[in-house]
Order: structure tokens, then sequence, then C-alpha cells
């Protein structure tokens, strides 16, 4: 009985991310689902993806927490199209959420949506959300062994942003064993370092993002 309700759940989310994913298609918005555990970064990486971008593109963020709006605040400075999820107590949001979120939302009026799940390395992998990238940010200050213990989220991702490099110098973290166990999980996966922090690296993530845009706001 157990798995016959894992099923319907697990179908009834990717029905709704298909409509989800039309939706956006329709709209030429490019969406990107940030996953991370929480404080590797997420929000601030939003910040200054908005500080770098907003004379160039109209940007959309849906903030997903389990309580609180101290995120959507922050980004609220910045940006008017800001739409807060509190699951209230479940650990990832789902594609029902975020249709709901969307609807709230002037789609037509964005070139791009960031979707900040809610800060976890398990739960979030298995929800398609019916976006066209799962990115998924680690950081020097977490440890370099996140590819290991929680290998699904890495194997699904389409980037991996490793964050806080400002840390390297003071800390253990393994470079090269982190990106060897990424490369062993995943080998279409980028992966762009990077500090939100000092700016060191956000260039090519800003790259990344317009190259993209390109693609999926003309479409």
């Amino acid at each position: 009985m157990k798995i016959e309700v894992i099923e319907n759940v697990m179908k009834y989310n990717k029905d709704q991310a298909d409509k989800n994913r039309k939706l956006f298609n329709g709209n030429n918005l490019l969406v990107l689902n940030l996953l991370s555990s929480p404080g590797s970064g997420k929000t601030s990486l939003i910040l200054e993806t908005i500080k770098r971008l907003m004379d160039k593109k109209n940007i959309g963020v849906i903030e997903g927490d389990i309580s609180s709006t101290c995120d959507a605040e922050k980004i609220g400075k910045l940006t008017a199209n800001i739409i807060q999820i509190n699951t209230g107590g479940s650990c990832h949001l789902n594609a029902s959420m975020i249709e709901q979120a969307v609807s709230k939302l002037k789609i037509k009026s964005l070139d791009l949506l960031i979707i900040e799940n809610v800060g976890n390395l398990i739960c979030p992998s298995g929800f398609d959300l019916g976006e066209d990238y799962k990115i998924v940010m680690s950081s020097v200050s977490e440890g370099d062994d996140k590819p290991v213990k929680y290998p699904p989220v890495f194997v699904k991702s389409d980037l991996v942003i490793l964050n806080k490099m400002d840390l390297l110098k003071v800390s253990d973290f393994d470079e090269v064993f982190f990106e060897n166990k990424v490369r062993e999980l995943n080998t279409r996966s980028d992966i762009i370092k990077l500090s939100c922090k000092t700016g060191s690296g956000m260039e090519k993530w800003i790259e990344w993002v317009l190259d993209r845009c390109k693609k999926y706001n003309n479409r």
C-alpha cells in the first residue's frame, strides 16, 4: 500500500511538472532549480546574479523555505518579482507548489526564473518542478565529501557550483577529490567554482546563464 501511495504522488508530481514545463516553454522562460544543503550560499548567489543582470534580464525568484521570509525579504530589496513558499515542514518543493507560485508572477514579462529549493540534498532531487536545469550548489565550508554522501543529487545535476572558494586556503577541503567524485557520478555536468563574497568566478556563472537565456528566450 505504501508503494502505491508513493507511485501516485510521483506520478501526480510528474504530470504537474510537465504542465509547468509547457507553460514555461510557451513563455520563452528559462527556469533554474537551485538545490543545496543549508548555508551553501544559494540566496547569496541569487542576490549577486540579480545585481549583475538587472539591466539585462527580468528575473523572477521563487523562494522555498520550511518557515520564515528572511531570504525573500533580502531578494525583495532588488526585485518585486519574488514569491515566498513556506512548506511548513516539507523538506522539498514540488511541482504543485511551483504552479501556485507562478500564478502570482507576471511570467510573460520574465526572462529568467530562479527557484531556490528548500535546503536539503536528499528529497528535492527526486521532484521535477518543470525546470530546464537542475543546479546543485556546494561550498568549501561544507567539506569535500558531499558527492560521496549524497550521490543522487549530483547524478541528476546539470551544473555543479562550488561556492566559498575564498575559504580554500584556510580549510582542508580537497578540491581535486571533490571534482573527481563529481566526475565519477556525472560526466556531463559543468563545474563552476566561485565566491559570492569576493565575486571571483562569478563571470563564468553569469556567462553560463546568459548563454542559456539566448537559447530559451527565443525558443
